[in-house]
């Protein structure tokens, strides 16, 4: 099975889905970068705020055509398709930034696509990434609480999601493929008293499971 065998499941997602502006992640980028490929650009939204932040060429790959031909009209290049098949014609060592937004956990074998996008960064180049947690709180209590794992239409139990992430895996996934994290940050933090005071209960053991995401930029070891 390879990304481009679930096209109907991320057709069916309700259109916002592919227009979240993911404003977060924009501090993880690095200062300096001129060139941007976002693997799973949607509609565009995230581009286009880069794009107006930075003096950039922006790339954007996307597996649902309707958010492809949207995202055409904010990005300076779009295709359509989905990961690893439509990464391989890409430039070698063009991009200073290739960002996966909520994408790595969707695709077949993630590891397999980090070790073959290395060729497409420049010699400055870094990949950032945001990473759905599956040891989110309310996952947690729906699972060993409710003993409940039922797939959803978004979020981390998305019906399309392939893949499943802690902050120990996340770790492991990088550096098995040759990656130097320079920064890994939970995003998301939930505002719920409950969690916080039961992470506090447990002198900051599930502090971990108060991040919906993880943020990562990470670069290739030279």
């Amino acid at each position: 099975m390879s990304q481009e065998a679930i096209p109907q499941q991320i057709s069916d997602k309700p259109e916002m889905y592919f227009e979240h502006p993911r404003t977060e992640m924009l501090d993880f980028l690095p200062a300096k970068a001129k060139t941007f490929l976002d693997v799973g650009c949607g509609a565009g939204t995230f581009g286009k705020q880069v794009k107006d932040k930075y003096d950039c060429e922006y790339w954007g790959i996307e597996l649902d055509p309707e958010a492809a031909e949207i995202a055409r009209t904010r990005l300076d290049n779009v295709k359509v398709g989905g990961a690893p098949d439509s990464l391989y014609d890409l430039p070698d060592g063009h991009f200073d930034c290739i960002i996966f937004n909520d994408v790595l956990e969707h695709l077949v074998d993630p590891y397999e696509v980090l070790r073959f996008i290395k060729s497409k960064l420049s010699p400055v180049g870094v990949i950032t990434a945001s990473i759905p947690n599956v040891r989110h709180f309310e996952t947690m209590w729906k699972l060993v609480v409710k003993k409940q794992w039922r797939y959803e239409d978004a979020g981390i139990l998305d019906r399309t999601h392939l893949r499943f992430f802690t902050h120990s895996s996340i770790l492991e996934m990088f550096d098995e493929q040759d990656y130097d994290i320079e920064v890994i940050e939970g995003i998301n933090k939930s505002t719920s008293r409950f969690e916080r005071l039961c992470n506090l209960m447990t002198l900051g053991w599930l502090s971990d499971t108060l991040y919906l995401q993880y943020a990562v930029r990470a670069r290739p070891r030279r």
